[in-house]
């Protein structure tokens, strides 16, 4: 283990798990993404723009599905719930399902 290891706080769900293919620059870009992507998420939300603010959080939570199969839980933290196989297409399901809504509702003011 490197100096940045923190005992016990490991995701139990993958400890049998190999490390992951990508480098750790690249999963660390993948998280950058994700937060950014919340960020801009927040500011549609806070200037009204629920329409946009839905579809880009059901897109980051894709996103975040993408990112839990690549990328080993302790980049994502606290992102890595439970297993991979309960995490990726539970993230996958909801943020699909968020796009779905955001997309299908009437806007208000065409």
């Amino acid at each position: 283990m490197g100096s940045s290891y923190i005992p016990g706080i490991d995701n139990p769900h993958d400890v049998s798990l190999s490390p992951s293919a990508v480098p750790r620059v690249i999963q660390r870009v993948f998280m950058a993404l994700l937060i950014g992507a919340f960020l801009v998420v927040i500011g549609f939300a806070l200037t009204e723009h629920w329409r946009r603010a839905t579809f880009l959080l059901g897109c980051a939570l894709m996103w975040l599905s993408v990112i839990r199969v690549t990328c080993d839980s302790r980049i994502l933290g606290v992102l890595a719930v439970r297993s991979r196989k309960f995490d990726a297409p539970f993230t996958l399901l909801v943020g699909g399902s968020m796009v779905f809504l955001a997309m299908s509702v009437d806007p208000l003011g065409s």
